[in-house]
């Protein structure tokens, strides 16, 4: 298995962590502001940007824009578990070459562009953006006060793990 596809399990399996230890109602609460966002979003949110990528279209493209958006996904544990399994199962069974060639369409403020990428930058991205999202859930834990058992959660892995430990 590729080594992106490998580090892209192990960044999600951090959601199946998440999933095991919250409530739907927590899963669901859009209290904190400024921007009233619950976990439930940013983990839909975060599945769908992976989905995507498993549609690819008969021209060889790839719509960031067309997501699910599966509300049932923002508010109940079991819905958003099934979600990640399911992705989980695509990318253990992916067949994808990271050097290959791929148009994504996405919107970067001014409206959708195609953009030219390989599947190995694409899944990179979605990394990243995984773990990014992972620090905005980290902000909306701390407000709700829940805490999980992960200490490098929403962090990237080349934080220096004395900034962690603070």
């Amino acid at each position: 298995m590729n080594i992106i596809i490998q580090s892209s399990l192990k960044t999600l399996q951090k959601s199946q962590v998440l999933l095991n230890q919250l409530s739907n109602i927590q899963l669901c609460d859009a209290s904190v502001p400024p921007y009233h966002s619950s976990i439930g979003t940013h983990l839909r949110h975060i599945l769908d940007f992976y989905d995507c990528i498993f549609n690819l279209d008969a021209d060889n493209r790839i719509d960031l824009t067309a997501r699910s958006r599966n509300k049932a996904i923002e508010s109940d544990c079991g819905c958003a578990q099934d979600y990640l399994n399911v992705i989980i199962e695509k990318l253990n069974s992916a067949s994808f070459s990271m050097n290959d060639s791929v148009l994504v369409i996405d919107d970067l403020g001014l409206g959708k562009i195609q953009i030219p990428y390989t599947y190995g930058a694409l899944f990179a991205q979605a990394n990243s953006h995984t773990i990014h999202h992972y620090a905005i859930i980290n902000y909306i834990f701390d407000s709700l006060g829940i805490v999980i058992n992960d200490d490098e959660f929403g962090y990237n892995p080349t934080t220096p793990k004395e900034t962690i430990q603070k």
